[in-house]
């Protein structure tokens, strides 16, 4: 029985597959050291035969899901306030947006 995710959710490498598959149009195989154990990525999309698109730092891969969990949300950073859907979230100040040139 295959585990079910929601898109969007985030999951965790619980275990290295022998390889991995691309999520791209032309898919290549991988060596399992793109990945780490404990590494975590976001669900794109569910693919036939138990496998789901998870898009993680170093790309995106085809995942089984025997190999992947869903990364639970604590009670505890609910309270903190601390943001937890969107790590990839980048802020710039004032100064960043624009680029004056002092000549």
């Amino acid at each position: 029985m295959s585990k079910e995710f929601s898109i969007g959710e985030r999951v965790r490498v619980v275990a290295l597959p022998p390889y991995v598959k691309t999520a791209e149009p032309m898919p290549m195989l991988r060596p399992p050291d793109v990945i780490q154990l404990g590494e975590e990525g976001i669900v794109m999309d569910r693919r036939p035969g138990g496998y789901w698109g998870v898009r993680f730092s170093t790309g995106a891969f085809l995942m089984d899901s025997q190999y992947i969990e869903a990364v639970s949300v604590t009670t505890e950073s609910i309270q903190s306030g601390v943001e937890v859907t969107d790590r990839t979230a980048h802020t710039t100040s004032p100064e960043q947006k624009y680029f004056v040139d002092p000549s």
